[in-house]
């Protein structure tokens, strides 16, 4: 398999400026990010890693240079399924340092338009994919190739939503990152959560709007959950570049502390 150093150089030389080391093994800086989003297909580098199947799921598995044991991520993609940019993200962890996971819980859909994305979404099934979820987390543990011993989970929106209730189903679960996901409100249930939360938020999110969140937070707090929350004067999916709501500000921020989470969380 190529490593996610392929992919990290081959971005850097399209991009025409060196990578840049920001921490651990070096990873793409919030603009070399935006870039690779911008490139046409042609000179766009592929991902880096290969498809697996986990389950009865196929997903991609995306490893960092080195041997294993390593930490690792379950990734989980947005409303669009597991398109390229879900690929790219496993990829930017891998390049950090982490296996990565990314799932597919569209069964092989990708969609292009916003009614083919609704249309996704209404077909999961939400207890067949928290099972497919939880087998990727067991996967990490289990597969030679990664060996995982501390584990986290990552999403948006709609992957995120599901990063929750991956932490709800799993109480072997180190760490888990939602970036403006579907919310729990309930406190006791939320209190079977052992790992520890990360919520990424924009104020200008009418789907999630900050009333929802200071609820989240409150039920959080009362569960007594290790949770913080980050809010971000941005729309809804500005994490993503390949969207019109992208705020490179509030996402290289963000991503700046889901790094130093996923860190302290899993490997110190």
């Amino acid at each position: 398999m190529r490593n996610a150093l392929i992919f990290l150089l081959a971005v850097a030389a399209l991009a025409e400026e060196p990578a840049k080391e920001t921490g651990l093994t070096g990873t793409l800086s919030e603009e070399e990010w935006k870039k690779l989003h911008d490139l046409s297909d042609e000179k766009r580098p592929k991902p880096a890693g290969e498809m697996v199947k986990v389950g009865d799921m196929q997903a991609y598995l995306s490893l960092p240079k080195g041997k294993p044991p390593f930490p690792a991520v379950t990734v989980i993609h947005e409303w669009w399924g597991l398109n390229e940019h879900i690929k790219f993200w496993a990829d930017r962890l891998a390049a950090d340092g982490y296996a990565a996971v990314a799932v597919d819980l569209y069964e092989g859909k990708v969609a292009t338009t916003r009614d083919e994305a609704m249309a996704s979404m209404k077909a999961v099934v939400p207890a067949k994919a928290v099972q497919r979820l939880k087998a990727a987390h067991d996967f990490l543990k289990s597969d030679e190739r990664v060996q995982a011993k501390r584990r986290a989970s990552l999403g948006w929106c709609f992957g995120g939503g599901y990063s929750l209730q991956l932490a709800l189903a799993a109480k072997d679960l180190d760490a888990s990152v939602l970036y403006y996901g579907r919310l729990v409100f309930d406190a006791t249930e939320l209190g079977r959560i052992k790992a520890k939360m990360l919520g990424v938020f924009g104020n200008l999110d009418s789907g999630i709007p900050p009333a929802d969140v200071d609820r989240f937070e409150k039920a959080l707090k009362e569960a007594k959950v290790d949770a913080t929350i980050l809010r971000y004067d941005a729309e809804h999916a500005f994490a993503n570049p390949s969207g019109g709501r992208y705020d490179k500000e509030a996402a290289e921020d963000a991503w700046g502390k889901v790094r130093e989470f996923l860190k302290s969380s899993l490997r110190e």
